[in-house]
């Protein structure tokens, strides 16, 4: 493995903000040659599969600045410094949707783009929701909404949902349905 690794020798901030930092790293690869790396670092992220008690999985539906369109995702948000996962999955999962869910499972954890970024963001299912109220951030904007696993997937399909994190989790109950017939 040692073959593979880059050495870092020097790093510049270009920019810290409040979701991520930029940096620019001079490595050296594992040939003797040295490059540059632009490189994001992010706190970490939590995405949750909220389940209602008829099977519908609870989305938001929420204008992405990057993308430039509203796309439905599955509710999520980014750790607060220290913040254990579980945690800001609770959090996370009330602020956004109104819901408490009295069981949330870890499913997985992955890095959402490895190539620039070291955000990674973990998975959970949450059941048993009982409704309360939301607590949305003063500029964040979007809509509940309850969708089937087949309205999910056309969704998938007609790229109303677009990311990978939601995409993960529709495939990842569709397999959990599947193994249950």
């Amino acid at each position: 493995m040692n073959h593979l690794v880059e050495k870092t020798t020097n790093i510049q901030a270009i920019y810290q903000g409040r979701i991520i930092d930029l940096q620019i790293e001079d490595v050296l690869l594992p040939n003797g040659e040295t490059s540059k790396r632009e490189v994001v670092k992010h706190p970490g992220a939590v995405g949750i599969i909220p389940i209602t008690s008829e099977g519908k999985l609870v989305m938001v539906r929420q204008y992405r600045k990057a993308l430039e369109k509203v796309i439905v995702e599955i509710p999520a948000g980014k750790l607060d410094h220290q913040e254990e996962p579980i945690a800001c999955a609770k959090r996370e999962l009330q602020e956004e949707t109104g819901y408490v869910s009295n069981s949330m499972d870890f499913v997985v954890s992955f890095y959402t783009s490895p190539g620039f970024a070291n955000e990674i963001i973990h998975i959970y299912v949450a059941g048993g929701l009982e409704k309360k109220e939301m607590a949305l951030d003063e500029d964040e904007f979007l809509d509940v909404i309850e969708v089937s696993i087949e309205e999910a997937e056309e969704m998938i399909q007609n790229q109303i949902i677009h990311d990978a994190k939601t995409i993960y989790a529709v495939q990842y109950m569709q397999l959990k349905l599947a193994k249950k017939e």
